[in-house]
């Protein structure tokens, strides 16, 4: 079932607003759940980390930076 334009936006926006935000504590704790690693390497885990949440949304940010393609041309 595909989501509708609208449906992809409000999804977009709770995603950004809620699941982020969580992603980014649960990320932080995990890797301060052990001994600090070297700079590099913390920072290459919270860059593959920060790649990798958005992965499984991509269909949902698809195009919602267009303008809506069920609107009319009157806009």
């Amino acid at each position: 079932m595909a989501l509708s334009y609208k449906a992809r936006r409000r999804w977009a926006l709770v995603i950004l607003l809620i699941g982020l935000p969580s992603y980014i504590a649960v990320a932080v704790w995990t890797v301060a759940q052990f001994d600090r690693p070297p700079v590099l390497l913390e920072l290459g885990i919270y860059v593959v980390l920060g790649i990798v949440w958005a992965l499984p949304f991509k269909f949902v940010f698809k195009g919602i930076g267009q303008a809506d393609p069920d609107a009319g041309d009157d806009q």
